[in-house]
């Protein structure tokens, strides 16, 4: 969720796939065609997430902080403006928040949107084309267009499809926005999530909404690694000014699924453990395109059975250190007892178009509590995986949804 999937079409424990909704915005009410950037927003406050539980923007910044695992994307809806931290995710299309009256919903610490306080809201009619474009868009008693969207960790919002003005980095508003006023959503989000901000490929998903009034449909992130000082924000880039240019920067194009409007799909031909290579798969030559999807609201990257099983003992081989055994709390996980983290080994993501990306242990271990380390991957059935944040983190990634292609370019991002 942030990073999950959606409710149509599954991977990993169920991974969905939401689809899609065409809607016209309206002209930006000022600077027309410039891009704008922004921090992730990130709390040092305990999660009751499991960070392996997968879950589920010309150039500008926005807020997105990184919450145990999640970045989180701060937009402003209604008039007057009421701000909005929704989980930022690349594996979704839908933009949603808790609204009032949500009496069967999580607990979360700011107040619910209140859209009778607001002056530019309005219910999207279950008559209207526009609750149809959204595949889970039902009629209501009151003839209100109803949504249910699910994730593949089981979180689901149900609600009323409407429209709003959303409010931006540097005052930029679009009016007529779709959004999901959830009045019954569950799952394990934490008290500072406020919704999901969908950045899928879909219809209704941010970057689809407002990518033309800011320079066409492309965005970048460069996320910090888990555990970064939470003073220290990620930041994302939508428009104009967002492309992720210049040296050292490696593309690999978008692959096309039919039924799946919402992932950034790619292909992975293997992972090389220091310079051990294991394809994608071990039973065939020919490597299936678009066998994984980028997904900032992932935490861990969620592999294949049998790579996974490879890649686990591959990294046990090579680390020379014995793996922590019976521990209830670890389950099954590959971890070792240490107060500092691994020295290695190095992995490589080796995507189609020789695009090799070096991850180091600060991108491939994480402590799930103190003096332990597990390897921040996990495992499916699903012949398709999932690229998490965890191996995103210290990448600039730009998504250029024009041209179709994926650009990453090494970096550090707490120095950007």
């Amino acid at each position: 969720m942030g990073s999950l999937t959606k409710s149509h079409l599954c991977f990993l424990v169920t991974f969905l796939f939401a689809i899609h909704v065409l809607h016209y915005i309206s002209p930006l009410e000022a600077n027309n065609n410039g891009g704008f950037s922004a921090r992730l927003i990130r709390k040092n406050l305990p999660s009751r997430r499991s960070i392996f539980q997968p879950n589920i923007y010309n150039g500008g910044e926005s807020p997105v902080n990184a919450y145990l695992g999640q970045y989180l994307m701060e937009v402003s809806i209604g008039t007057p403006p009421v701000t909005i931290q929704g989980i930022a995710d690349t594996g979704s299309d839908l933009v949603w928040t808790q609204c009032v009256p949500c009496d069967n919903c999580y607990k979360q610490q700011k107040p619910l949107f209140n859209s009778q306080k607001s002056s530019t809201y309005s219910n999207i009619a279950c008559t209207s084309q526009l609750c149809h474009k959204l595949d889970t868009g039902v009629c209501s008693p009151q003839k209100q267009c109803n949504y249910s969207y699910g994730y593949g960790d089981s979180s689901l919002t149900k609600g009323v499809l409407a429209q709003e003005t959303l409010t931006l980095e540097q005052n930029r508003k679009v009016s007529g926005f779709i959004f999901g006023c959830g009045h019954n959503d569950k799952g394990g989000f934490n008290d500072h999530e406020m919704g999901i901000i969908g950045l899928g490929r879909g219809e209704v998903s941010l970057i689809s909404q407002i990518g033309f009034n800011f320079g066409g449909k492309l965005f970048s992130m460069c996320l910090v690694p888990f555990g970064t000082d939470p003073s220290i924000s990620s930041e994302i880039r939508f428009g104009s000014g967002s492309e992720v240019i210049g040296h050292g920067v490696d593309s690999t194009p978008l692959v096309f699924k039919e039924g799946d409007k919402t992932t950034y799909s790619v292909t992975l031909n293997g992972i090389s453990v220091g310079h051990k290579f294991l394809p994608f798969s071990s039973s065939s030559q020919t490597v299936t395109k678009g066998n994984m999807f980028l997904d900032s609201g992932t935490p861990p990257t969620v592999l294949p059975q049998d790579l996974y099983d490879r890649l686990v003992a591959e990294v046990r081989n090579q680390v020379k250190m014995e793996p922590i055994k019976d521990d209830p709390q670890l389950g099954n996980q590959l971890c070792y007892k240490t107060k500092t983290n691994l020295r290695g080994p190095i992995l490589t993501a080796h995507f189609f178009g020789h695009v090799n990306l070096q991850l180091s242990p600060i991108q491939t271990f994480i402590p799930p509590k103190d003096g332990v380390f597990c390897l921040a991957f996990t495992n499916t059935s699903s012949a398709v995986g999932i690229y998490g944040n965890f191996a995103q983190s210290n990448f600039w990634i730009g998504y250029d949804l024009e041209h179709q292609f994926v650009s990453f370019k090494a970096t550090d991002c707490t120095k950007h």
